[in-house]
């Protein structure tokens, strides 16, 4: 399947690493499928270890839901090379560690290859860093990160969008970062814009 305003295949490589929120990396799979885009998923060890700690879900649930699914070791995977022509990569969510590597260069794991890969072939690398507080020199990557062109963007939620569940939370976070592939899943109550079920108005205005 292909983009053809951009020329690029429907792929989006899917990274999850070992910090919390492992189930934002779960639910961007599911939107993927919905969306019928490509989803290329590598998960780190500990973001296997997190799965079992904040979820019911099994590793295996979780690959089930990419198109395909790689080791972590797998340095020869289809998306270590730039000629394997993608969307971008999301990370999600991003450890300090996962976020240290990119930063670097220095890459250990397929994971951390995928999205050095990403950078140098300029294609958009999101970065749903999961931390807090943030010492200087967490900020001082994220500095270096972005610079390098990378979009940082912790997984902060919308309360204008006046979720109930912690499931809409995490969907309404998952629809902002797929709008930076210009991807809808139809999971973001957006301001300004009336609500399609119920014909109810959440906008007061513009934002300030």
């Amino acid at each position: 399947m292909d983009d053809s305003a951009a020329g690029r295949p429907l792929r989006l490589i899917v990274g999850i690493s070992g910090a919390s929120g492992v189930m934002y990396g779960v639910r961007l799979l599911e939107a993927l499928n919905r969306l019928g885009v490509e989803s290329h998923l590598v998960m780190s060890r500990s973001a296997e270890v997190t799965l079992a700690c904040e979820t019911d879900l099994k590793v295996a649930d979780v690959r089930a839901l990419a198109t395909v699914a790689y080791p972590i070791q797998d340095i020869g995977a289809a998306i270590s090379s730039g000629s394997f022509r993608t969307l971008g990569m999301v990370v999600a969510p991003c450890s300090i560690r996962t976020m240290s590597e990119i930063a670097t260069g220095v890459t250990s794991t397929l994971l951390t290859r995928a999205a050095d890969v990403v950078l140098k072939e300029r294609r958009r690398l999101v970065l749903m860093v999961r931390e807090t507080p943030l010492h200087l020199g967490h900020l001082r990557t994220l500095v270096s990160l972005a610079e390098m062109g990378a979009v940082i963007a912790p997984p902060v939620p919308a309360l204008y969008a006046r979720p109930d569940t912690v499931d809409a939370l995490i969907d309404h976070t998952v629809g902002r970062v797929l709008d930076m592939f210009d991807l809808d899943a139809g999971l973001v109550r957006r301001w300004g814009e009336p609500v399609e079920e119920g014909g109810v108005r959440r906008g007061r205005g513009p934002m300030r």
